[in-house]
């Protein structure tokens, strides 16, 4: 159990990883792009999207298990690592494979998150600088309120007043 823990840390490390190279630059895909399809069909020369960075969930899940594949059969038949042998080996695979798609979309939020509070940061701080001073302003309402005894003034008595039944006895409905 520890050993597939550190495993799927590292996975998720490598997610992280996979996941910010992309954002920074789509070489590898352009280049596979380019290769692939024809002139028609390549992307646009500013689309950044790439294996992992802006990519819906299926395209991501078959890039990460088909990377992970191609390494766990470069190991299974270029070293005396057996990793298709035992429960341990698929195990071993399956938690990279699934910590790597964990770690592309932590990057993924990381990234949006740091985004959002660059460009909100002086919004962010004039909220909270705001929500200080009503804070203050409530605070101080209360400790006047609490000092100042506000006196209801007294009703005055009301003179009494016929039932609904002898309204409608005069009225001749009754």
């Amino acid at each position: 159990m520890g050993l597939e823990l550190v495993i799927f840390i590292v996975a998720i490390l490598f997610g992280i990883f996979l996941y910010w190279r992309e954002s920074n630059g789509n070489g590898a895909y352009r280049f596979l792009n380019k290769i692939v399809n024809s002139k028609e069909l390549q992307m646009a020369a500013d689309n950044p999207k790439g294996f992992v960075f802006k990519q819906a969930f299926l395209p991501r899940l078959v890039f990460v298990v088909s990377f992970v594949l191609v390494v766990a059969l470069i190991l299974e038949f270029l070293t005396p690592v057996s990793v298709f042998g035992s429960y341990n080996g698929i195990s071993a695979f399956s938690s990279f494979a699934v910590g790597t798609l964990i770690g592309t979309y932590i990057a993924n939020f990381v990234i949006r998150s740091s985004k959002v509070i660059e460009e909100k940061s002086d919004s962010l701080e004039d909220i909270v600088h705001d929500t200080i001073e009503k804070g203050k302003d409530f605070i101080e309402d209360l400790k006047t309120k609490d000092a100042e005894v506000v006196e209801e003034p007294k009703e005055a008595p009301k003179k009494e007043e016929k039932s609904a039944r002898e309204r409608l006895k005069d009225k001749g409905l009754l």
